[in-house]
């Protein structure tokens, strides 16, 4: 069944994982808020999501997360200092991203049950409406970004829809990959997915990167879904049940992907964005060689 698009203006980033494969550095600092340059990946998170028409973002939160919350906030006592300086440049880069009243929510994940359930959790907040999903540790690089790429899809074919990118052979094994039934360009009409399928055993190498838009029909799904691959509930396993009756979409979206809930991935995420940015690229390239 094909579901017409209704208007998307909501968006779920689940950010109550530990980063474990960041440690130390997530200690104590939410791995969402470590920096890529000079913003927290979280940064550019929001950009992406505001730059698709979100309206509001609704944060799946855990135990000692709090900070993110303060940093969509006011720092009354530090933009008094930036003004008394007058360094307004940095106070009005700060105030960008602070949140409009009404923007953001956020609600917690008391148990870790994996992706499904962190969505689960947001479903009062979004109610009967469709949603993006945006993985908070996934930064894609991208113009336009990665969700408007799928936005614009969605505001077309309608149903959900799923960004996937192209991976090795020999590393599908680490993703949910899609299976495809036919191609037009970008857009992929699908036929199944699987989380994690067993090394050999992959129906394509298109992956699924962290960007969703669903219909809130996942919900009552996601409610009663057993655990599957890891013991977790897996997101992945809810939208193969939901594509029983919904269309489904699969957009290979244009844009590099930086994995930065890895220490290599968020190193790489470092070097390739300072390098192109026009106000450091200069010297991140000098200090880049000069290591070399």
């Amino acid at each position: 069944m094909t579901v017409h698009a209704r208007r998307l203006r909501k968006a779920v980033l689940p950010v109550a994982g530990l980063g474990t494969r960041v440690l130390p550095g997530t200690k104590t600092t939410p791995k969402e808020l470590l920096n890529v340059v000079d913003r927290p990946i979280l940064s550019y998170i929001v950009e992406e999501a505001r730059e698709a028409g979100i309206e509001h973002i609704v944060f799946v939160t855990g135990r000692s997360k709090g900070a993110i919350e303060d940093y969509f906030d006011h720092q009354i006592e530090l933009e008094a200092q930036l003004l008394a300086k007058g360094k307004t440049d940095i106070l009005e880069m700060m105030n960008a991203e602070l949140a409009s009243a009404g923007e953001m929510s956020f609600t917690r994940q008391m148990q870790p049950k994996g992706l499904g359930h962190a969505v689960w959790c947001a479903r009062d907040i979004i109610g009967d409406e469709p949603f993006a999903v945006i993985l908070p540790d996934v930064i894609v690089d991208a113009r336009p970004g990665a969700l408007k790429q799928l936005a614009d899809v969605y505001a077309e074919v309608g149903g959900n829809v799923i960004g996937v990118e192209s991976v090795p052979e020999s590393e599908t094994h680490k993703y949910g990959i899609v299976d495809p039934q036919g191609r037009d360009g970008n857009r992929i009409r699908m036929r199944g997915m699987i989380e994690k399928p067993p090394r050999g055993e992959a129906p394509s190498t298109l992956s699924i990167s962290g960007r969703y838009i669903l219909q809130p029909e996942i919900f009552g799904i996601l409610e009663t879904q057993p655990r599957g691959a890891g013991g977790e509930i897996q997101l992945t396993d809810g939208m193969a049940r939901l594509m029983i009756d919904q269309t489904f979409t699969a957009v290979e979206y244009e844009g590099v992907t930086h994995d930065c809930g890895d220490k290599i991935g968020l190193l790489r995420a470092n070097v390739a964005l300072a390098l192109k940015r026009p106000d450091l690229g200069e010297q991140a390239r000098a200090a880049i060689s000069a290591l070399l």
